[in-house]
């Protein structure tokens, strides 16, 4: 190579050419020829955040929400091992991450060099593709190898099923470049590119399903999380042309939107809790999209009614928790759904009479369901007492076409799902959900800001949480983010009050107060001048308030931290006041 490139300009453009728009970089010696070439090249914006975790999640809130594959970049040493999370969290959730990790050189492994560990395979099987990048130098056998790991690379992270890959670059001193970086000269193609097809079902496969539907009186589609925003309008189709319900989970992108949402039942978790409602309508058949619900409602009724399950995922994926018999069929969702739709309307009489009154029974339960919750919402709203759901409740009129709506793990995801009512409104519901942890939530939510045109985003997080990934707002401050953060603040681990742990104070395990130090964990921290410091704004809202300080907050400039504290305990007690509310309602149809 000329004296006028340094070798990784080449594998720099690779990815820009391969189709990266965004690398988040964290600072580091030893990768530092790679951040400059990073910077250097104008078809990239740069990130960077000091802290690898938040880093990693932060990329995963950008990859998801951009929807292209996004690059992260750190140095050598335990700074990649604390890539770890995020890189597990986007293989499970299928976020196309290209991790990108300096070494050292070969000949200082090994030999006790300072920051040096093992990073050969170091993520092990929770990435798709791992490869060695070698020291790079002028040779054209080398740059053409660089060339083609990049591009392989990217091709490899954005193929279904999308996610994460690894490259370990090893430098040598000197680090600090003397040969040009940036973009090369011309339009040139990419060198590696990847053609992959579809997974299709072929007609005879599509005729045999419409005839099982067209046989089976009651059936159910169940739409989990996952991102396609083509995949509402399709499922929407599929509901039309077999008459079945749809349960929506917030994650699976078909609650919220302007497509026919005329199938669409919103309160699934509260339908099929064990009652006399839901023991009168048992599916028989059930065909599911996306990830595993939310809902563990959901789970139980499937593991407890044993309905013929279909699993549709065009990954080849086999996500199926219940533990039931199950057809998995590997083929694109969307296509799927719309083929059998087209086939459902050539399919002869049905073999059994359609149970006519199924659909409607589902439609009006639905209604009345919320009607329920409305009105046992608008009761507890007179009482000024903090509910930890209403943020969501609030949320679904607030926000409009283009908003983001992120929602922690535990708890707050678990409101998303009961209380966020369906609506004709453009709205993105995220979560991450692929390895279901409560850390870097922040910094996620964060990324995805980073990926918005200006719609605003909400996330809505539990303390623990919060406390646990801090140092994401300085994202923020660094590169200036705007998003609303309602803290709910319950001082500890709220969900474990709604788990079995809760009676690790009974005497029977004989350790009284274990509940409190185990699971309650109460830590008692002041947010306001910790969020102050890392200059986002603060403020404690009370329940009279939480509308207007949304309706503030929404769309301004920068972070706002809204925290509403609340009680654990009276939470419990809160919910299944709801529950029991809606449950009333729905034995008046039985």
């Amino acid at each position: 190579m000329s004296e006028e490139f340094h070798p990784l300009r080449v594998f720099v453009d690779e990815l820009v050419r391969a189709g990266v728009r965004d690398a988040v970089i964290c600072p580091g010696s030893r990768s530092t020829p790679l951040a400059l070439a990073l910077r250097a090249h104008t078809g990239l914006r740069c990130l960077v955040l000091p802290d690898e975790r938040a880093a990693g999640f932060f990329a995963i809130g950008l990859a998801r929400a951009s929807g292209r594959a996004v690059a992260v970049l750190c140095t050598s040493g335990t700074a990649a091992l604390n890539l770890a999370p995020a890189v597990t969290e986007a293989l499970q959730g299928r976020v196309p991450l290209i991790v990108l990790t300096a070494d050292r050189p070969p000949e200082l492994r090994d030999r006790g060099a300072a920051q040096t560990i093992d990073q050969i395979q170091l993520y092990g099987t929770h990435v798709k593709w791992y490869s060695e990048v070698p020291v790079l130098d002028a040779a054209p056998e080398l740059l053409a190898h660089a060339r083609s790991l990049a591009g392989r690379a990217v091709a490899t992270a954005l193929t279904t099923p999308r996610g994460p890959v690894h490259l370990n670059l090893a430098l040598r001193e000197p680090l600090i470049p003397t040969l040009p970086l940036g973009p090369l000269p011309g339009e040139q193609p990419a060198f590696t590119t990847a053609m992959v097809g579809k997974r299709r079902l072929g007609d005879e496969e599509l005729a045999a399903l419409a005839g099982l539907i067209r046989a089976t009186e009651r059936g159910l589609i169940v739409a989990g999380p996952q991102d396609d925003p083509a995949l509402a309008p399709a499922l929407a189709r599929l509901a039309a042309a077999s008459g079945y319900p749809i349960l929506a989970d917030p994650l699976s992108q078909v609650r919220e939107g302007p497509h026919d949402r005329e199938h669409v039942v919103a309160r699934g978790d509260l339908l099929v809790r064990p009652g006399r409602w839901i023991a009168a309508h048992k599916p028989q058949l059930v065909i599911r999209f996306g990830a595993m619900p939310t809902s563990k409602s959901i789970l139980e009724m499937l593991r407890d009614t044993a309905p013929t399950q279909l699993v549709v995922d065009g990954a080849a994926g086999w996500r199926e928790a219940a533990l039931i018999r199950t057809t998995f069929i590997h083929a694109d969702e969307v296509e799927f759904a719309c083929g059998l739709a087209e086939a459902l309307t050539g399919t002869p009489p049905a073999v059994l009479s359609p149970d006519s009154t199924w659909t409607a029974d589902w439609l009006t339960a639905d209604r009345k369901a919320s009607e329920a919750l409305a009105d046992w919402l608008a009761r507890q709203e007179l009482s000024s007492e903090p509910f930890e759901p209403r943020p969501f409740v609030l949320l679904a009129d607030l926000l409009l076409d283009g908003a983001i709506l992120w929602a922690g793990n535990s708890m707050p995801v678990r409101d998303m799902d009961t209380y966020l009512a369906a609506g004709p409104k453009a709205i993105r519901c995220f979560a991450n959900r692929g390895a279901n942890g409560i850390d870097g939530v922040v910094s996620t939510a964060l990324g995805a800001a980073a990926a918005t045109d200006g719609g605003p985003v909400v996330l809505v997080v539990g303390d623990l949480s919060f406390l646990h990934d801090l140092n994401a707002l300085v994202a923020a401050r660094l590169h200036p983010l705007n998003a609303t953060i309602v803290l709910t603040n319950n001082d500890g681990g709220g969900i474990f009050s709604f788990l079995p742990q809760r009676s690790a104070n009974d005497p029977g395990v004989g350790l009284p107060d274990a509940y409190e130090e185990l699971f309650g964990t109460p830590h008692g921290t002041d947010f306001g001048p910790i969020v102050a410091g890392l200059g986002a704004g603060h403020s404690v809202v009370e329940p009279a308030g939480l509308r207007a300080a949304l309706e503030a907050s929404i769309g301004a400039p920068g972070v706002q931290v809204l925290e509403v504290r609340t009680d654990r305990a009276r939470n419990v007690a809160l919910h299944r006041e709801a529950a029991a509310a809606v449950a009333r309602a729905l034995d008046g149809l039985t």
